[in-house]
């Protein structure tokens, strides 16, 4: 797996702490994250292929500084957003997928092939030439993921993939992503979803508060929340 390599790293905006001296290694295939809302998960995750800043210290994706080879370091890390729909440009299922191929170098062949391989993977092959909005919730986070696999990273970075689904598509995410050869990082308030995993991490108060395996961590985590409503 890839090594994702925090080191002293801040977040602030306008002297507003997000993230505080959090330094760790992620070299586990699945990891969790997990934490109160405003506590700076989602922002640990946007360091790692530069959708955020360090205010202070480094982030290195697989020995590529994500500051100073951000570049390349995307080639490397995809992302799904929490709502597929941010993430849906073409106006069609096929041609939203073959997008993400452009800044690729490939002959018309493998392009073609790569994009029937994720339609066929993820079950959307009948809706290739239909307008991605008229998806299910379930099957725009299904597109969402195909448009970030197609390119082949090594990483993959989910924020909330199932906030916006019913119990059966999260089911169907949790069965794909314990099936994806990536280094997935999740982010996510589903529990269950992380039962599998070899790593979570609980972020709160801009800080890495427990990590672990996911079954003392999540333990800590409802404990922390159950002793300290809102």
């Amino acid at each position: 797996m890839p090594s994702i390599i925090f080191d002293n790293v801040s977040v602030a905006y306008e002297d507003l702490p997000v993230l505080d001296s959090v330094s760790l290694s992620l070299k586990e295939h699945r990891v969790g994250i997990i934490g109160a809302n405003g506590g700076g998960k989602s922002t640990l995750v946007r360091l790692i292929n530069g959708l955020s800043d360090p205010s202070s210290g480094t982030v290195v994706v697989d020995g590529l500084d994500v500051a100073t080879q951000g570049k390349m370091v995307r080639r490397k890390v995809g992302f799904v957003f929490s709502d597929a729909e941010n993430q849906i440009i073409m106006p069609t299922v096929k041609d939203d997928i073959a997008f993400s191929l452009r800044r690729l170098k490939l002959d018309k062949e493998t392009r073609r092939k790569r994009i029937a391989t994720v339609l066929a993977r993820f079950g959307l092959e009948s809706h290739a030439e239909h307008s991605p909005h008229l998806l299910s919730g379930g099957q725009k986070q299904l597109l969402a993921l195909a448009s970030v696999l197609v390119i082949e990273p090594e990483i993959v970075i989910m924020d909330e993939p199932t906030t916006l689904l019913d119990m059966r598509n999260r089911a169907h995410i949790k069965t794909i992503i314990e099936g994806l050869e990536q280094q997935v990082i999740v982010v996510t308030h589903d529990l269950d979803l992380l039962s599998n995993f070899d790593r979570v991490l609980c972020v709160h108060n801009q800080k890495i508060l427990f990590d672990g395996p996911p079954e003392s961590v999540i333990a800590q985590y409802v404990s922390l929340m159950e002793n300290n409503p809102l």
